[in-house]
């Protein structure tokens, strides 16, 4: 059995015990507050995490603000970036009661976490991480320290709250193999007190922006989840196509057509190839007519239930201040447990 198939029968057995009995299992999820969420944001992670919550697997979002200078020099936006993402969070069908919303720079005993952590991982290890090796070049900026940590930090984030299951994609693999060896290492040093967390490898598509390319916020090709209609429509009609008149679906041959196709399909639940077939000739003007009709009526409800949300002054707040309240606790008393652990309690308990 290759590793791919080897991947998917753990998947399928990892499904089959998550319906079985969800509340065994505690997720954390999350991402960086680097701007305004998009189409390959909802479809790539954000419906399946209202999944898991639905089935009633108890979520940790966070939203990794430190790790926003990781690779840039500012994080001036990152407030109203962290209240835009809580918007869509909660339209998308996030439920604060049963899902944990929080920065991570607002519990301090979570990044505390880093400094022992850091005790069980060697340099060596750190440099072979290739998500280290690969935002260090496309950053185009030295290392520093924080992105070399960056696993190290990503592995307190998921091991505070004693996650065991994470949703990830392939490439992010050995993210959740540093936080497995740390808490391995943790074991064998200190004793029993954190979970290896399994990594839930999700089938999501990879959702393409207007100019064919990986949707992303830095690319400025991304359609989000916030925009207006008319905001839709204007990001649609710019996208590149050809010049060619028959609509077909090739994404090697044609990457702006078969990208607004792609985009259509995950909205409209209908193969690509078969919204070329029904545009046939009519050419680039009507695919891009179909594409906006299609974002515009998929994200209506998601649009209105933003609108309603963002129109009181207070929700962002609530739903922050309960998540951060919450993390808070269950940092502390991890980290008072790893002191314990480690023979570092140095006054008496009350």
């Amino acid at each position: 059995m290759d590793s791919f198939a080897a991947t998917q029968a753990r998947m399928a057995d990892l499904d089959d015990r998550i319906r079985a009995d969800p509340a065994r299992f505690r997720v954390l999820t999350g991402e960086r507050p680097t701007g305004r969420l998009h189409l390959g944001h909802y479809f790539g992670t954000l419906a399946g995490r209202v999944l898991l919550q639905d089935r009633g697997v108890e979520v940790f979002l966070v939203l990794a603000d430190y790790q926003v200078i990781t690779d840039r020099n500012t994080s001036r936006d990152v407030v109203a970036n962290v209240h835009e993402a809580v918007l869509d969070y909660l339209a998308a069908g996030l439920d604060p009661a049963a899902t944990t919303i929080f920065p991570h720079s607002a519990v301090p005993s979570l990044n505390q976490l880093l400094l022992p952590f850091l005790s069980l991982v060697t340099e060596a290890e750190l440099h072979r991480n290739p998500t280290v090796k690969a935002e260090t070049a496309a950053s185009g900026r030295a290392l520093s320290g924080l992105m070399l940590t960056y696993p190290v930090h990503q592995a307190a984030d998921i091991l505070f709250c004693k996650g065991n299951l994470v949703p990830v994609g392939k490439d992010n693999l050995p993210h959740i193999e540093m936080t497995r060896t740390i808490a391995r290492r943790f074991t064998e040093r200190y004793g029993a007190l954190f979970p290896e967390p399994e990594p839930l490898v999700t089938a999501s598509p990879e959702v393409p922006g207007v100019d064919g390319m990986k949707m992303s916020k830095s690319r400025g090709n991304a359609i989000a989840l916030g925009m207006t209609e008319d905001e839709t429509a204007a990001v649609i009609r710019r996208a590149k196509t050809d010049g060619e008149r028959r609509i077909t679906f090739d994404p090697v041959a044609r990457p702006g057509v078969s990208a607004l196709l792609t985009t259509a399909s995950l909205c409209t639940m209908t193969p690509p190839e078969v919204i070329a077939d029904e545009i046939g000739d009519r050419g680039s003007s009507e695919l891009k007519r179909v594409t906006t009709d299609a974002v515009n009526a998929r994200f209506a409800d998601h649009r209105r239930r933003r609108s309603e949300l963002a129109a009181d002054p207070g929700v962002i707040d609530e739903v922050l201040t309960a998540g951060i309240e919450r993390a808070n606790a269950i940092a502390d008393r991890t980290l008072d447990e790893v002191r314990e652990r480690m023979g570092m309690r140095y006054l008496a308990r009350a």
